[in-house]
């Protein structure tokens, strides 16, 4: 991707994420892998009431880490 192109999807939430709660995705990322087994609206739940994260910053993380598992 040239840095013109604008991040589309769950990352475009990264940079607000980083900033917001001051931890790297990847913080994020291996607590959401840990959730092993859990349904992507169960994860949600477990961001925003474990660890303060907000709806949409909690459901993008969720969504980008999912996907992984599908490729």
């Amino acid at each position: 991707m040239s840095g013109t192109e604008k991040v589309k999807g769950p990352a475009s939430y990264f940079p607000s994420i980083e900033k917001t709660y001051g931890k790297p995705i990847a913080h994020w990322q291996d607590i959401i892998r840990a959730q092993d087994g859990k349904a992507h609206m169960q994860i949600v739940a477990f961001l925003k009431e474990t660890h303060g994260l907000g709806h949409g910053h909690a459901n993008a993380l969720v969504a980008a880490t999912l996907t992984e598992r599908k490729s």
